[in-house]
């Protein structure tokens, strides 16, 4: 993979800012309620990830996992997805604000981090111890999970590109659960599909980066 393409699929997942803490309950991503919500008490998707999930520099009805929403309203599932994006985002990030995102009926956790792991030069031993405890969290409450793939940045040598890759497929297997081999595919390194900052995907791009997932996440929905 082109050295560019590293670079972009990395960097794509951090911000200028640093990532912010587990919100509180009062702050939790809007949810509809109520009686008369047509979303009320539909079993959850959770998306635990970065500035990619979170939609950095798009408007919310713009990011992937809102667009996910979409499909499933359209194809008449009856699920909530729960954007749990949070720009800055690491691993060790995401399994500390894990409890909260699990919140309510979650049926499925999507997983979508490693990005900014890979910009930090965190050792890949410790993204996938990481990713792991996430995985096995996750299964003990009998959620399905996904996990998007990502790849490492081209300065720490080849051999760190290749450990990182490997971490994903890795853990698919190790744990049974379905894969995005990565989720930029079709966007990273493409100028035309990536906001000015050539980092974050344009609303196309998170249009690309839904149909990545969206093979993977239909048919767990259609058979649970």
């Amino acid at each position: 993979m082109a050295c560019a393409l590293l670079t972009a699929a990395v960097v794509a997942c951090s911000s200028s800012e640093p990532a912010a803490p587990p919100p509180a309950a009062s702050s939790a991503p809007a949810v509809e309620t109520g009686a008369t919500s047509p979303r009320a008490a539909r079993p959850r998707i959770v998306v635990l990830g970065d500035s990619l999930t979170a939609g950095l520099g798009l408007p919310p009805e713009q990011a992937y996992p809102t667009l996910l929403q979409q499909r499933l309203d359209k194809e008449g599932l009856k699920y909530e997805v729960v954007n749990a994006g949070v720009s800055g985002d690491t691993s060790a990030g995401g399994l500390a604000r894990l409890d909260w995102a699990l919140e309510g009926d979650v049926r499925v956790l999507m997983v979508a981090l490693g990005g900014n792991d890979g910009l930090r030069g965190l050792p890949a031993e410790e993204l996938k111890a990481n990713l792991s405890q996430i995985i096995e969290r996750a299964q003990a409450r009998h959620i399905q999970v996904i996990l998007a793939g990502m790849e490492a940045p081209p300065n720490f040598g080849q051999s760190y590109i290749v450990s990182f890759h490997q971490i994903y497929p890795d853990l698919a297997r190790q744990y049974k659960i379905s894969l995005v081999p990565f989720l930029l595919q079709g966007v990273a390194g493409i100028d035309t599909l990536n906001q000015r900052d050539g980092i974050h995907p344009t609303a196309e791009g998170a249009r690309i980066v839904a149909e990545n997932v969206w093979p993977v996440l239909r048919p767990m929905l259609t058979s649970s």
